[in-house]
């Protein structure tokens, strides 16, 4: 049974610090990119950052460039969102995705967003102002 679970969301106020973790299970991991996406109330789900299968090349939504981190660890199929200047607008409930057919780079094109292999439930991160 595939499952992605994230963890690490909460409360935090604007200038702080998080860190998500997404844990696989039931699939190879390393044979997938690996990425993270957001969905504000109101709004549409959107790229956030992704990881390629073996954590070499990295991408980033604008938005969060310089202030978010991916990494991977592979050993214990986990992928991890580094989140440091956080601010109002990144309220969001996160979400994990798995893809095998993307790079670090196409897992945010928009066509990419309905053909994930696999997604996680989520998990909410609050910036208070």
């Amino acid at each position: 049974q595939v499952q992605l679970e994230e963890s690490g969301g909460g409360l935090v106020q604007a200038g702080g610090s998080l860190r998500l973790s997404c844990v696989a299970s039931g699939f190879t991991f390393s044979n997938y990119a690996m990425g993270w996406f957001r969905q504000a109330p109101g709004k549409e789900r959107e790229f956030v950052a992704a990881s390629s299968r073996i954590g070499n090349s990295v991408y980033y939504a604008d938005s969060v460039k310089g202030r978010f981190t991916i990494s991977r660890d592979n050993a214990k199929n986990t992928v991890y969102l580094q989140m440091n200047t956080l601010k109002p607008e990144d309220t969001a409930v996160y979400y994990c995705a798995a893809d095998h057919q993307s790079t670090a780079r196409t897992m945010g094109a928009p066509s990419r967003l309905s053909a994930m292999d696999y997604w996680g439930k989520g998990t909410l991160v609050t910036v208070s102002s």
